[in-house]
């Protein structure tokens, strides 16, 4: 005997944790690409005055430079590889015959 199964679809439901936000007030692409290159400047800067003060006597824990220089080195290779991806993409939608 062979046993029928029913499927039901299944909805998306939003998030719990995120507000609802109406579809006219999304960020654009380049306010998300000027956010996520602000983050990896913040890093960055981050990096240098933990470094700055290492030198200066004002930090001893070598472990908070290595975890700031470790952080401003990861979100860098993040963006470097997300600019890759849409390089990448661009180029394959470029050879797309029309």
């Amino acid at each position: 005997m062979v046993q029928k199964i029913t499927l039901t679809p299944v909805t998306t439901l939003p998030k719990l944790n995120q507000p609802v936000v109406p579809a006219g007030s999304q960020p654009g692409f380049g306010e998300l690409l000027a956010r996520a290159i602000d983050t990896v400047n913040t890093e960055q800067v981050k990096a240098d005055v933990t470094i700055q003060k290492f030198l200066t006597g004002e930090i001893q824990d070598v472990h908070q430079v290595m975890i700031a220089g470790q952080q401003a080195r990861l979100t860098m290779q993040l963006a470097l590889e997300v600019r890759n991806k849409v390089v990448e993409a661009y180029q394959e939608i470029s050879r797309i015959p029309v």
